[in-house]
């Protein structure tokens, strides 16, 4: 699948038209099977980039992903464009780095599956 970045150089997963939801919930359970792809959300969610001069508020530089989890960029983007795939991740490119940032409401699927999953009530268990 290509993506193209537009004259802002920036790409946001809801640009393309995703998979149906059950679809979209089987990407998400896939790309979260990853324990790199969960490390870099993590990362994400906990503002990785604080601090950090080469990152912009809540958005994080792959370079950052690189260095906290040992990856070399090609492992990383890897990863990034998995998550992208998803939409769990928004990316915005600016000179030679790629800027990424969290879409928390796209976990809205896999929460909504894993809570029909869950007893629906306590009640008349002992």
């Amino acid at each position: 699948m290509l993506y193209y970045f537009d004259v802002c150089r920036s790409y946001h997963p809801s640009e393309r038209p995703m998979p149906t939801n059950d679809g979209r919930t089987d990407l998400l359970f896939r790309a979260l099977a990853s324990k790199t792809r969960r490390e870099i959300l993590r990362l994400l969610a906990t503002d990785a980039g604080a601090g950090d001069s080469r990152c912009c508020g809540d958005q994080v530089c792959a370079c950052v992903f690189a260095e906290r989890l040992g990856l070399s960029a090609p492992t990383v983007s890897h990863h990034m464009r998995v998550l992208l795939d998803t939409g769990l991740v928004s990316a915005e490119k600016r000179g030679l780095w790629v800027y990424y940032q969290l879409v928390s409401e796209a976990l809205e699927p896999l929460l909504s599956e894993l809570a029909s999953l869950a007893p629906h009530s306590a009640e008349g268990s002992a």
